[in-house]
C-alpha cells in the first residue's frame, strides 16, 4: 500500500504545522509543558514540569518482577521508547517486552489505546503531519506504519533486520531509519514508503538518530564502537563525518542555543554528555551528568536539555548557557527514552491519572579499578519486591573479552568469587549487563545476611580470574 500524495488543503496543513513548530522554537519553557520519561523497570512514564523541575506524577503502564512472570499478566513491559503527535496531545509510548504502542492522552494521562505490532519494537515516531506513526519494529525487518485515528498498522515498510529508530526531516519529506543488526541507514520517501537512500553504518548497532532542527544534517550513534556519525540529510545522504565520542554512546538530539545549532549526545560509558558543533563538528563541552545518561531533549527555546539517566532514576537538567547540571528530578526505575512536549497540559495542574512516586528503590554501586582509582562504572540494583534488576554499565575493559559479575567475601575482592553475570565486552571495552535476584541483601548485609561485595573479573563463570574493577564501598 502507498499512501496518496497530499492535496492542496494538506499542503497548507502541513505548511501550518511547520510555521508553528517553528515559532515554538523561541517560545520560552512554561508550565503548560511536559517533560515525559520511558521506565524500563518500573514500567512507567514519568511527567515532569519543566518550568519547576517538579515531577508531576506517572503513568502506571506495567507492574514490577516477578508480577510480570504471571501468564495473566496483562499489563506492558519493558516500557522503552517515546514519541508525541505535533499538536502535543498524543504520547506514543513503545514497550518491547509486550511487543505494543500505548497511546496516551497527554492532557488527561490516560490510556487511550493499545496496539499490539510485531516482535521488540523499539521507538515510534509521528510523521511532522501528525497522519502516520512510525514504529521500527526491532526484532523484525520492518516498520509498522500505524494509522493514529483508527490504531490499525496500515503498511509495512521493508527494511534491513533490526530497524533501531525512525526520525524525520522536519519538513516530513524522508525517514531515516538506523539498524541494531546491519551496518546499513536507510532513507523512505514519507509519501510512497519507498526506500531512496542508504548510508553505511561502521558498526551493526545503531540505537538513535536524530535530524537537526535547520534540516540539514541527521546524526546517528553507535553504542557498541563509541561512535556518532553524522551525515547529508539530502541526497546524496553522504557521510559528513564520524566522530569518536565514547564507550556506550547512547542517544543524540540538537538544541538551538545562544551559540547556534549543536549537537548534545550522551554518553554512558563516561557517565557524561558531549557538545558538537554541527557546522564543522569540533567539541564544545564535555558535562558530567551522573549514572548511564540515555535518552535526552531539549527545551523548544534551547535554554535547557533533560537527560534520562538510567542508573541513577532521575532526570538531569542542563543548563545550556553555562553547560552545567542545574536541577536532578527523582522519576521511574531506569528512564530510557526522553522527549519534552510543548503545551501538553493545557489547563489546571496536569496531574489527572497520575500515581505518586514511591521511593524508587534503586541502590547505586561504583567502583574503583585495583589501584584505588574510580572507575565510569555503575551498578544498580532496581528493587522488585524482595528480589532487585542488577544493571552495570561498565567500562574500561579489554575489548570483545569475556568477563563475569560476580560476589566476593572480601572487600579487597580476594578469595572465591561467586559469578552472577556472565558478558563480552564490545569493541570499545565496554557492556551493558543485567542479572536478577536478592542482591542488595547480600550487599548492604540486610537481614542478618553476610556482607558481600560487587566486582568484575576476567574470564568466564566457571574460570573466573582475578578482579579488575571492585565496588567501593558497600552502600
Amino acid at each position: 500500500m502507498t499512501r496518496p500524495i497530499l492535496g492542496l488543503a494538506a499542503s497548507l496543513s502541513t505548511a501550518l504545522l511547520v510555521a508553528g513548530a517553528a515559532q515554538a522554537q523561541v517560545a520560552p519553557i512554561q508550565s503548560s509543558d511536559r517533560v515525559y520519561a520511558a521506565e524500563q523497570f518500573s514500567n512507567t512514564v514519568s511527567v515532569t514540569d519543566p518550568s519547576t523541575n517538579r515531577l508531576v506524577g506517572l503513568i502506571r503502564l506495567g507492574d514490577a518482577s516477578p508480577a510480570n512472570f504471571s501468564p495473566l499478566y496483562r499489563g506492558q513491559l519493558l516500557v522503552h521508547g517515546l514519541g508525541f503527535s505535533p499538536d502535543g496531545k498524543t504520547l506514543a509510548v513503545v514497550s518491547i517486552g509486550s511487543n505494543s504502542v500505548s497511546f496516551i492522552d497527554t492532557a488527561t494521562n490516560a490510556v487511550k489505546h493499545v496496539t499490539y505490532i510485531g516482535r521488540s519494537p523499539h521507538e515510534a515516531f509521528f510523521t511532522p503531519d501528525g497522519e502516520e506513526l512510525w514504529v521500527t519494529v526491532r526484532g523484525e525487518d520492518y516498520v509498522s506504519v500505524i494509522d493514529p485515528v483508527s490504531y490499525n498498522e496500515i503498511h509495512r515498510i521493508q527494511t534491513p533486520g533490526g530497524p533501531g529508530m525512525t526520525i524525520f526531516s522536519p519538513d516530513g519529506r524522508y525517514g531515516y531509519i538506523c539498524s541494531s543488526f546491519n551496518p546499513k541507514t536507510v532513507v523512505v520517501d514519507a509519501a510512497t514508503h519507498e526506500i531512496v537512500g542508504e548510508v553505511a553504518q561502521p558498526s551493526a548497532f545503531c540505537p538513535n538518530i536524530a535530524a537537526s532542527p535547520d534540516g540539514s544534517q541527521v546524526w546517528f550513534t553507535l553504542k557498541d564502537i563509541g561512535k556518532t556519525v553524522a551525515f547529508n540529510a539530502r541526497p546524496p545522504f553522504n557521510v559528513l563525518a564520524t566522530l569518536d565520542t565514547g564507550p556506550l554512546t547512547n542517544h543524540v538530539n540538537f538544541a538551538r542555543t545562544a551559540r547556534g545549532q549543536l549537537a548534545y549526545v550522551t554518553v554512558g560509558g563516561e557517565n557524561a554528555v558531549k557538545i558538537f558543533r554541527t557546522d564543522d563538528f569540533s567539541p564544545v563541552a564535555t558535562i558530567p551528568v551522573g549514572a548511564l545518561p540515555h535518552g535526552l531533549w531539549a527545551s523548544p527555546d534551547g535554554s535547557r536539555v533533560y537527560v534520562g539517566l538510567e542508573n541513577a532514576s532521575e532526570l538531569a537538567v542542563i543548563d545550556t548557557a553555562s553547560n552545567t547540571v542545574v536541577a536532578n528530578v527523582g522519576v521511574g526505575q531506569a528512564p530510557q527514552a526522553v522527549v519534552y512536549v510543548p503545551g501538553a497540559a493545557p489547563s489546571g495542574a496536569g496531574d489527572r491519572n497520575l500515581q505518586p512516586r514511591s521511593d524508587a528503590g534503586s541502590v547505586l554501586i561504583r567502583m574503583r579499578v585495583s589501584d584505588g582509582t574510580e572507575a565510569d562504572t555503575t551498578i544498580s540494583l532496581y528493587d522488585q519486591g524482595l528480589i532487585q534488576v542488577v544493571q552495570g554499565s561498565v567500562s574500561g575493559l579489554t575489548p570483545r573479552s569475556p568477563y563475569v559479575l560476580a560476589l566476593a567475601n572480601a572487600a579487597d575482592g580476594s578469595g572465591p568469587l561467586e559469578p552472577i553475570a556472565a558478558f563480552t565486552s564490545n569493541p570499545a571495552g565496554a557492556a551493558i549487563v543485567n542479572a536478577l535476584g536478592p542482591i542488595r541483601q547480600q550487599v548492604r548485609a540486610e537481614q542478618g545476611v553476610s556482607r558481600r561485595y560487587l566486582v568484575i573479573a576476567p574470564g568466564t563463570a566457571a574460570m573466573p580470574g582475578a578482579p579488575v574493577q571492585i565496588q567501593v564501598a558497600a552502600p
